[in-house]
């Protein structure tokens, strides 16, 4: 590969930074510090290393699981590549209850950085593939250390998000606000190159991506939307639909952005006192917002993901996202549909929407 041929991940910025004369480049340096720490993971997962790289504490690593060592470790990069360029007044990985603290030795700056390092570091284990997940705030008072009170802004605030996958390539997928691009690192450059550039999400759509062990607690709107969808040729929808699930959000994230689709991790009444399993500030919000920059949609099945305004560090939500006019079709079941218990049997019902075409 000829560098001349390529846009590198620092071209990229670059030039997007030149469309805002009065930006600092602070941003830019962030972000290079996050892709440094996914080429530090991506190293350590291709060598069978992660559970036993530097920053793992001896004895919480004695004490823990292979996925639990690997979490920490990859945790403890992100923290160590990110922490000390005075860029950052505070830091959240979605492992923790709390913020982690830019040490008193480094300079503040005025972004806030919220990642989870590894996305089911179980997948570990089976060599499935893993990834990062990441997104940027604006700090509420630049150069002072934050609180836990300045991370709880909706996602709509983000002015940041990507992810790194880790798998036969290892690429990074950014937005900053202007679409989403995609990278992939070349080991001999040892640099991310644009690969991807502008991703648009499929619409049309004939794959779902998600878990079934939780499906007889699923609410009535989701079990008549995947009832409808499993029925194929025959039922209210008139097409087939496959079903994936890799238990990544990061991994179904990518495909979908590739190939389309639709990813549900709907809120059950397994746990009536929890309103879903995934983290809003680490998990939900960056990928909602890759979503809708791709022309996606990304929702709770009752709002929209990034008008949510938090109440916790460790808020958990129910996040359904893919093409618009499939989360839509959601959304209308939830408001229409949900009140009620879905007693049709298996593909019985038909949809308050027909087949077109």
């Amino acid at each position: 590969m000829l560098l001349a041929d390529h846009t590198t991940l620092v071209q990229f910025l670059i030039e997007e930074r030149r469309r805002f004369p009065e930006a600092s480049g602070e941003l830019n340096a962030v972000i290079l510090d996050v892709a440094l720490a996914c080429k530090a993971i991506a190293r350590a997962v291709a060598h069978g290393a992660l559970g036993n790289a530097p920053g793992a504490q001896p004895t919480e690593a004695e004490a823990a699981t292979t996925a639990e060592r690997a979490a920490l470790a990859a945790r403890e990069i992100f923290v160590h590549t990110s922490e000390w360029g005075g860029h950052l007044a505070g830091m959240l990985s979605t492992d923790r209850a709390e913020p982690l603290r830019v040490p008193p030795t480094y300079p503040k700056g005025k972004y806030l950085l919220l990642f989870d390092a590894i996305d089911r570091p179980s997948n570990l284990e089976v060599n499935v593939t893993l990834g990062s997940l990441f997104s940027v705030l604006r700090a509420a008072q630049p150069g002072r250390e934050a609180g836990a009170e300045d991370y709880l802004q909706p996602g709509a605030c983000q002015i940041c998000a990507g992810y790194a996958i880790y798998g036969p390539t290892t690429m990074l997928v950014l937005t900053v606000g202007s679409g989403v691009h995609g990278f992939t690192l070349d080991p001999g450059l040892g640099e991310f190159v644009l690969t991807h550039p502008r991703i648009r999400l499929p619409q049309d759509t004939g794959t779902l991506a998600l878990g079934t062990p939780n499906s007889r607690s699923w609410e009535p709107a989701v079990k008549r939307y995947v009832d409808e969808c499993m029925a194929g040729r025959s039922g209210p929808r008139g097409k087939e639909f496959d079903m994936r699930w890799v238990a990544s959000l990061v991994a179904e994230l990518h495909r979908i952005l590739m190939r389309g689709g639709v990813f549900l991790y709907p809120r059950d009444s397994h746990d009536a006192g929890v309103p879903g399993r995934l983290r809003l500030l680490c998990d939900a919000n960056p990928a909602a917002l890759i979503i809708e920059q791709a022309g996606g949609r990304a929702s709770t099945g009752l709002q929209r993901v990034l008008d949510i305004v938090p109440q916790a560090l460790d808020q958990n939500v129910a996040l359904m996202f893919g093409a618009a006019d499939e989360i839509e079709r959601l959304e209308t079941y939830h408001r229409e549909y949900n009140e009620r218990e879905y007693d049709a049997p298996l593909f019985g019902a038909r949809g308050l929407f027909r087949a077109t075409g």
